[in-house]
């Protein structure tokens, strides 16, 4: 085993935690041993990361646009201090608890009324691969098993694991191609920005072609986020809504990106008023501080299911209480003014990319802007310039883009697009 430096308080000198990042750590989308060096972060607080070297920068990015509360928010603080003195962990085979219980009572009260059923899990993925085995366990119960294959848009992205990185588009997006034991999805075309009576008349033909083997259409509503941070007139969810009733399949929002405020609703589907049969919650649920995730269903999905799926740290108390207070606190907050402000300040910040050589276009919807470009993004480069500008980004492909923290400030914004348009210029 090889010797660490240590410094005179007797930890790892960060040189050498950096050299041993890039040769042992794996980090996301990237080889082995890592073409560069990570960026090194102390601690966060606020909105703000901090660096071994005095450094501070505005997390736009939101840890992943889960932070929206920012860092070491005391409400949250004290919800995980406050449970880890009664107790960390506990199963939840034959087990119950009151922050699982609370928190899925609550989750009930915020989202569309017919999701009456609430299954807790521990990532976004694992939420929708559990969306995908209630519908096809769904209409086996029912005696159809021949409905077992799933629908989506291209351009979709909803997770790296096995179930779900099969309904990633395998020729948009950063996901091998998986295929393995699963029926291949159905893809319909990338939904267009706007309404196209075309566009509609491909999703009529094939759900109407294969209503007999679908078991559910699984789609993000509103904005397809890892995928391309792509938005769409959220009337095409009225049309999947009453596809899917007259053709007697079930229909999955996948809200790991969207719920909990970021697109100026608090959930993506609230922008059509509709409700549908499956519904994923992940990313800020917790407010970035534990893993968790749910997936709620309605009294017609749930009647009658005995759902066969598993996991060590479902229904996990610490997690739970920090969620129920950290969707607790947004409810109380304001965050709509909080998320129409952002809005208006990525505007201001943002405009002036739309001139810069090699930018294709410029959006905002809620609290993400995106700057996209005409060719792919050198990441290096534009995250070190992002960085000399003060702002923390994660550009992929030929995205330069922000999901920032809910409580991020004017100046704070005013970082982040000045980060975003030299991250454009570098990349």
């Amino acid at each position: 085993m090889p010797v660490t430096a240590r410094d005179c308080s007797g930890r790892v000198a960060n040189d050498v935690l950096l050299a041993m990042d890039r040769r042992h750590v794996w980090h996301p989308h990237a080889a082995l041993p890592a073409p560069g060096r990570s960026l090194m972060v102390e601690s966060a607080s606020g909105v703000r990361l901090r660096t071994p070297d005095g450094r501070e920068l505005v997390d736009g990015m939101a840890a992943s646009w889960s932070a929206v509360h920012g860092y070491r928010h005391p409400v949250l603080d004290a919800a995980v201090t406050e449970q880890l003195g009664r107790m960390s962990h506990v199963t939840f085979g034959g087990i119950t608890h009151g922050p699982a219980v609370d928190l899925c009572r609550l989750l009930i009260e915020v989202t569309p009324e017919e999701l009456q059923h609430v299954f807790l899990s521990e990532s976004g993925p694992v939420a929708v691969e559990v969306a995908v085995t209630m519908c096809q366990q769904y209409w086996r119960d029912r005696g159809k098993p021949s409905k077992s294959r799933i629908m989506t848009w291209r351009g979709g992205h909803h997770g790296d694991t096995f179930g779900a990185a099969v309904l990633g588009d395998p020729g948009d997006g950063p996901r091998p191609p998986w295929h393995g034991p699963l029926p291949p999805p159905l893809f319909a075309d990338r939904p267009p920005d706007t309404f196209e009576h075309d566009y509609v008349a491909q999703l009529v033909r094939l759900v109407e072609t294969h209503a007999d083997e679908l078991a559910a259409i699984v789609v993000e509503p509103v904005v397809q986020g890892r995928g391309g941070v792509r938005f769409h007139d959220p009337r095409y969810l009225h049309v999947l809504r009453e596809l899917c009733l007259a053709c007697d399949v079930l229909l999955v929002f996948d809200e790991v990106y969207t719920g909990f405020g970021r697109t100026g609703e608090l959930f993506a589907a609230d922008h059509a008023a509709i409700q549908p049969d499956v519904m994923c919650l992940g990313g800020a649920l917790t407010g970035g501080y534990l893993p968790m995730a749910a997936t709620l269903c309605s009294g017609r999905v749930a009647h009658g299911l005995t759902l066969r799926h598993d996991a060590t740290f479902m229904g996990n108390p610490l997690a739970a209480a920090v969620a129920h207070a950290s969707v607790s606190l947004l409810l109380e907050r304001g965050w709509r003014s909080e998320v129409k402000a952002i809005a208006s300040w990525l505007r201001a910040g943002l405009t002036p990319a739309r001139s810069l050589p090699g930018v294709r276009e410029v959006r905002i919807l809620g609290a993400i802007g995106v700057i996209e470009l005409d060719h792919d993004v050198d990441v290096p480069a534009a995250t070190s310039a992002a960085v000399l500008a003060g702002a923390w980004l994660r550009p992929m492909r030929n995205l330069v883009y922000t999901v920032p923290p809910f409580v991020s400030t004017r100046a704070d914004v005013a970082t982040i697009t000045a980060g975003m348009r030299a991250a454009a210029l570098a990349g």
